[in-house]
């Protein structure tokens, strides 16, 4: 495993909230914050020039949102994660933005350890939602026009794995991690991960998030 800090760019169109969170981040030597976009539009050119591992990204800028942001980074070859930010834990927009490739969020309140943390897990390939949170997010758009048709395509699309790799999605879905799910499915924590990276492939998402709201979605998480 690389000793390298975890690169950073922070996405925010106030800049009192980039300055804290620059400086908050500074004192964690397992990451480096390479660069600051004030909005949407400039986040695929600062992506291009400073490379980084992770992105925060507000949710909510003027001109393009992070959930354009988030949907544009994430349809580029070998990027990087990306946490948006917000200041409510059960919004739509939070759900649209994991739905458009993000690999968690985080409230702009979180304590300075929590976020370093989050940080950290989603750089590894983690997880960083809760059942809970994810249920109640999806339950904000469980009566829209396309919830039906949601939760038929992600009931078709577990139905292509097979019984061990359902296993494998049903404990992502249920917010465990690698090593959580190696112990309970009696496998290495490196052949987990070659099931997550299996299952990316045939439920054709970006991240294990991805797979857990497919999950949830499908009503196949107990």
């Amino acid at each position: 495993m690389s000793d390298a800090p975890i690169r950073v760019l922070l996405v925010d169109d106030d800049p009192l909230v980039r300055s804290g969170l620059r400086m908050m981040l500074s004192g964690a030597p397992s990451i480096r914050v390479v660069g600051e976009a004030g909005d949407g539009r400039e986040v695929l050119g600062a992506v291009d020039r400073h490379r980084p591992d992770v992105l925060l990204m507000d949710i909510r800028m003027p001109q393009l949102d992070g959930i354009a942001a988030t949907r544009l980074v994430r349809g580029q070859p070998d990027p990087p994660a990306v946490v948006v930010l917000t200041t409510f834990d059960a919004d739509e927009l939070v759900l649209r933005a994991l739905q458009a490739g993000a690999a968690g969020f985080l409230l702009k309140d979180t304590p300075p350890a929590d976020i370093v943390r989050a940080i950290e897990l989603v750089h590894a390939g983690e997880s960083m939602l809760s059942p809970a949170i994810t249920r109640r997010l999806i339950a904000l758009v469980a009566g829209d026009g396309d919830a039906a048709r949601r939760r038929d395509d992600a009931r078709a699309r577990l139905a292509r794995l097979t019984a061990r790799e359902r296993e494998v999605a049903l404990a992502v879905g249920r917010g465990a991690s690698n090593a959580d799910i190696a112990a309970e499915l009696h496998m290495s924590v490196a052949t987990v991960k070659a099931h997550v990276s299996r299952l990316l492939a045939k439920l054709e998402v970006g991240n294990r998030v991805q797979i857990a709201l497919l999950v949830q979605e499908a009503g196949g998480a107990p």
